[in-house]
């Protein structure tokens, strides 16, 4: 059986030479990360999911008071998008390597952006101007500008067509949808307040808003154009405290949808907790403690985690989802705030040497 040896010895050497490559070498699947937006030390914290620690450090500005203000992930996990005050630009990162492609001068102060279905376009809002860019990513750089209403503030993507991209009004009291095949307006949906983060459903019919001074959310009829319902929490501490970021008046600033879309997990600055509310039966089914002033939330894409970053005092939470327990608290930047989490594709391993 000569040739049952040679080809044992064959497969030995083939197997013996992938080892000499090493891991570097050789493909590696993508990793389950959360990138944190750090406002006053003006850098992003990548915290890798699987280990529940922070594995590398995005700098980007100076510190100071106000630097990083939105992070978004683009759908695909190729690419972080961060706007930032300190020279009104909005960075394009590669996730696989956490490097700076290009930097994109904005109109004026920018705040949350959104990231399309196909990751071609980002629209950020300009609350100095009233107004929000739209970006084509592949050419880097602003391409149409939209007026809008009083301190546009959050924008979101539809989660059910590349087509679309939502902003809020916060001075407007409402939130626009803009067709980017046409580059207009095509909605404008009064919320019945100040909103602040909000979630819509992947049919694209419901939409979950927080607004100022409200400790809950509003439901909105898509379709309808208008507030179906208001879900106000119940607060153990229902007077305002000082905070570090946010203004008094805030008492929600985080809403996140599970991927299967049956919770709704809102914030509350009031009694620095997080609140499961269970979509279907209608109600809060769970109540999880916080560290200081939670600000955003964001889910893993398999749905196992939800995350919230705890603005007051420089750590993210992670909780399990089928528990609603919090699993770890991370330290992160000074004062984090908005998050996105990605399943990021592996660097492109190096060619071994000839």
């Amino acid at each position: 059986m000569r040739w049952a040896r040679c080809l044992r010895l064959v497969v030995t050497c083939a197997l013996g030479g992938m080892s000499a490559l090493g891991t570097s070498a050789m493909a590696k699947g993508p990793s389950s990360r959360v990138f944190v937006g750090n406002v006053q030390s003006g850098d992003v914290s990548v915290i890798d999911l699987a280990t529940l620690s922070v594995v590398d450090t995005i700098k980007l500005v100076p510190p100071a008071e106000k630097t990083i203000h939105g992070v978004a992930a683009a759908p695909d996990g190729k690419r972080l998008f961060v706007t930032t005050e300190t020279d009104n630009s909005l960075r394009i990162i590669d996730t696989a390597t956490d490097k700076v492609l290009a930097t994109v001068k904005l109109t004026g102060r920018p705040n949350q952006p959104g990231v399309t279905l196909d990751g071609r376009f980002v629209s950020v809002p300009i609350r100095d101007k009233a107004s929000v860019d739209i970006v084509s990513v592949a050419e880097g750089r602003v391409v149409k500008t939209f007026p809008m209403g009083d301190q546009p503030h959050n924008s979101l993507r539809d989660p059910g067509s590349s087509r679309y991209l939502w902003v809020t009004s916060r001075g407007g009291g409402d939130i626009d949808k803009i067709d980017l095949d046409t580059m207009e307006k095509v909605a404008k949906i009064p919320v019945g307040g100040e909103p602040r983060p909000f979630q819509i459903t992947r049919d694209g019919k419901t939409m979950y808003v927080a607004l100022t001074r409200l400790h809950g959310f509003v439901v909105v009829d898509i379709p309808a154009g208008k507030v179906v319902r208001k879900v106000e929490m119940p607060a153990k501490h229902p007077e305002p405290h000082p905070m570090k970021l946010e203004s008094v008046g805030t008492y929600t600033h985080g809403l996140g949808l599970s991927p299967d879309e049956k919770e709704l997990w809102v914030t509350s600055l009031l009694d620095n907790a997080m609140y499961v509310y269970d979509l279907e039966a209608d109600k809060i089914i769970a109540e999880a403690p916080t560290g200081d002033e939670p600000n955003w939330v964001t889910f893993s894409s398999d749905g196992r985690y939800c995350i919230v970053t705890n603005g007051g005092d420089d750590s993210v939470s992670v909780y399990s989802r089928k528990t609603h327990k919090e699993v770890a608290r991370i330290p992160v930047g000074r004062a984090p705030k908005r998050l996105d989490a990605a399943d990021v594709p592996a660097a492109a391993a190096p060619a071994p040497a000839k």
